[in-house]
Order: structure tokens, then C-alpha cells, then sequence
């Protein structure tokens, strides 16, 4: 392994529009109790499958 570089890179300011602008929102969903478990999502389904064929 290489030590530290000798002739650092120094900062750079980004492109326009390459910056996030992250905003917070809070959404609120009623589940009906009573209704059907929603269907889990396609890595869960891979997981269960991979430990279902690992019994």
C-alpha cells in the first residue's frame, strides 16, 4: 500500500444543478386493518427464496 500522495488534489467547486437540493416531507398513509398484507418487495422475495432453497 502507497502512503499519502505528495501533491494533494485540491477542492473544486461543483457544476450547477450537479448539487442535491434535499427536502423533507412527511407523508402520512392509512392502512386498512383488515385488509390484505401488501405483496413484499422483489429483494425480500429473492432473500426468503434463496433461504427457502438452502433448507
Amino acid at each position: 500500500m502507497t502512503g499519502p500522495s505528495s501533491a494533494p488534489r485540491g477542492e473544486h467547486t461543483p457544476r450547477p444543478g450537479a448539487t442535491w437540493q434535499t427536502v423533507l416531507v412527511r407523508v402520512e398513509q392509512v392502512v386498512d386493518d383488515d385488509g390484505p398484507d401488501p405483496r413484499p418487495n422483489r429483494a425480500t422475495r429473492r432473500a426468503l427464496a434463496r433461504a427457502w432453497r438452502k433448507k
